[in-house]
C-alpha cells in the first residue's frame, strides 16, 4: 500500500529549495491560500494535438454491452449491434412436454444497465431481431469491428422510448393459479415470432434438444439492431447481457384434454459481442482524420465506443531548461482541456477522460503521475469534467519533469474516453467498448480556450 504524506521534514526541504531560487513570484493555484507556491508560471508551453481513431478491442464476453444508432450532427453516425447466443433451459438436455403445446408469447428480454447517451426524449427507437447465420463459439473472442452474418427473416420488432430507470409491470402466468401483475427491473421486451421458437425448441429434432452444444451450433443465436429509419437523432443504451434471456410463455394441454398447464420456458444467453462502427462522412472529423501531415489542429475530437482519441505532444519542454539558464524543479504541471464553446448542448461532454503513454513496445501504460510504481504520483491525477469551469485538468508534474530532463522518452501520449461513471486511481487505460459519450475540444487555435500545459517551476542554483 502506498501512503501520501506532507510532514515537517518535507516542508523544511521545500523551504530550503525555494530559498535558493534566483527568481521567484507568487502564483495562486486557484484552490486556496494554503496552495500558494513561490515560483514562475508558464502557460504558453506549446502543445500539439491531433485526432486519431481509437484502437479496436475485444467486445465479446462483456456484461455491459452497447446497442446504438446515433446520428450526431458533429460526430456522424455511431452504430452498435448485439450478437448473442441462445441456450437450452439450464444449459442442459431439455425434455419437451407431452401433449399439445401452444405458445402464448416469446419475449426477448434485455435489461438496462447504466450508460445511456443521446436523445431519450424525442427519439422513438425500434429494435429489430434476426437470427445469426454463424456460430458464437463458447471459447471465442471477438473484436468490436467484426461483422456478424445474419439471416434475412425478421423474427421480432419493438418500438420504444428508452426508460432506463423505470421498472416495468408485466402480467406473469402463475402455474396452477391466476395470472399476476408483477414488477420487473427496467428492460426492453421484444416479442419474437412463436413459429421460430417452435422450430428450434418444441418441434426441433430430438438430438437438438438433447444436447446444449448441438442446440447452440444449430440455432446460432440472435442479432439485435436498431432500425435506421427511427425518428429522432437516436442514442446509445447499455444492456446487462448477463441477464438477457428469451422467455417463452406456453400452455400445455394433456393428450386426453383433461388439464392445461401454464409454464415459462427460459432460454438464457451466455455469450455475446458488440458490433461497433462509426461513420464520419460529411463531418469535419473526416477532414481532421485525413490531415495526417498536420502538426496540430484547432479542434480535436474524443469519442467513446472505440471512436476517437487524441495524440498529444509537448515538443519544446527541454528548451524551458535551456531558456531558464539554470536547473529547475517543476512544482506542478497541469494539462488543461476545454470543450469547444457551444458543443456542450444538447449532448454533454464525456464525463471523464484518461491520459496515458506508450512504452517502447507501443503498449499503453499509465503516466508517472498515475502509477503505483512512482513515489511522485498523486492521489488523483484528474480527468473529470468540471461543468462549472467547463474544462478537464490532468496533473502531469512527474511526467513533464521527466520529459524535460530526458529521463523518459515520449513514444506517444494520448487522451481518450474513460468510464463515464468515473474511474479509480491507477485506472485501466485499455480501449473499452463499454464507454459512450463524446467531446469536441479546443486545440491549438490561439484562443483563451486552447489546450494548455501550465507549468509552475522554480530555478535552483547548481
Amino acid at each position: 500500500m502506498k501512503f501520501f504524506r506532507l510532514d515537517l521534514l518535507t516542508l523544511l526541504i521545500s523551504l530550503f529549495i525555494l530559498s535558493s531560487c534566483k527568481k521567484q513570484g507568487t502564483v495562486n493555484l486557484g484552490v486556496n491560500d494554503g496552495n500558494l507556491i513561490e515560483g514562475s508560471l508558464i502557460d504558453t508551453s506549446t502543445v500539439y494535438v491531433n485526432t486519431v481513431p481509437e484502437e479496436d478491442a475485444i467486445a465479446s464476453g462483456l456484461a455491459k454491452t452497447a446497442l446504438s444508432y446515433f446520428k450526431d450532427p458533429v460526430f456522424g453516425i455511431t452504430e452498435s449491434n448485439i450478437a448473442m447466443d441462445l441456450n437450452l433451459p439450464s444449459q442442459a438436455a431439455y425434455t419437451v412436454p407431452t401433449g399439445t403445446i401452444a405458445i402464448d408469447s416469446a419475449i426477448l428480454i434485455l435489461p438496462y444497465t447504466s450508460g445511456f447517451y443521446g436523445d431519450s426524449l424525442t427519439t422513438r427507437f425500434k429494435a429489430n431481431v434476426y437470427q445469426l447465420d454463424e456460430r458464437i463459439l463458447s471459447n471465442g473472442t471477438y473484436n468490436a469491428s467484426k461483422k456478424w452474418k445474419t439471416k434475412s427473416v425478421l423474427l421480432g420488432t419493438k418500438s420504444f422510448f428508452p426508460r432506463t430507470r423505470d421498472s416495468v409491470r408485466v402480467i406473469q402466468p402463475i402455474r396452477a393459479g391466476k395470472d399476476s401483475l408483477m414488477k420487473f427491473i427496467p428492460q426492453v421486451r421484444v416479442p419474437l415470432d412463436p413459429t421460430f421458437v417452435n422450430s428450434i425448441l418444441f418441434n426441433a429434432p430430438a438430438d437438438q434438444v438433447a444436447s446444449n452444444l448441438v442446440f447452440r451450433n444449430r440455432v446460432n443465436g440472435l442479432y439485435v439492431t436498431l432500425d435506421k429509419n427511427q425518428t429522432g437523432p437516436g442514442g446509445t443504451m447499455m444492456f446487462n447481457m448477463d441477464s438477457a434471456t428469451v422467455k417463452v410463455y406456453v400452455k400445455v394441454t394433456a393428450t386426453d384434454g383433461s388439464t392445461i398447464d401454464t409454464n415459462v420456458v427460459v432460454l438464457p444467453s451466455v455469450r455475446r459481442s458488440a458490433e461497433i462502427s462509426h461513420n464520419y462522412a460529411g463531418t469535419a472529423i473526416a477532414t481532421e482524420l485525413a490531415a495526417t501531415t498536420s502538426k496540430t489542429r484547432n479542434t480535436f475530437y474524443l469519442q467513446g465506443l472505440l471512436g476517437l482519441r487524441a495524440k498529444v505532444q509537448f515538443p519544446y519542454l527541454k528548451e524551458i531548461i535551456t531558456k531558464a539558464g539554470s536547473d529547475i524543479i517543476v512544482n506542478r504541471a497541469e494539462l488543461v482541456i476545454s470543450p469547444q464553446p457551444g458543443t456542450a448542448f444538447p449532448y454533454t461532454p464525456i464525463n471523464s477522460l484518461m491520459l496515458y503513454k506508450l512504452d517502447l513496445a507501443k503498449q499503453r501504460i499509465n503516466i508517472q503521475d498515475n502509477t503505483q510504481t512512482d513515489p511522485r504520483s498523486a492521489t488523483s491525477y484528474g480527468g473529470f469534467y468540471n461543468s462549472d469551469k467547463k474544462e478537464y485538468r490532468f496533473l502531469v508534474t512527474a511526467y513533464v519533469q521527466d520529459l524535460m530532463r530526458g529521463k523518459t522518452i515520449d513514444y506517444g501520449t494520448y487522451i481518450g474516453a474513460a468510464d463515464n461513471q468515473g474511474f479509480s486511481y491507477f485506472s485501466d487505460v485499455t480501449p473499452n467498448p463499454q464507454l459512450d459519450g463524446r467531446t469536441a475540444a479546443v486545440g491549438s487555435d490561439g484562443s483563451t480556450y486552447r489546450v494548455k500545459l501550465n507549468i509552475i517551476y522554480t530555478k535552483v542554483n547548481k
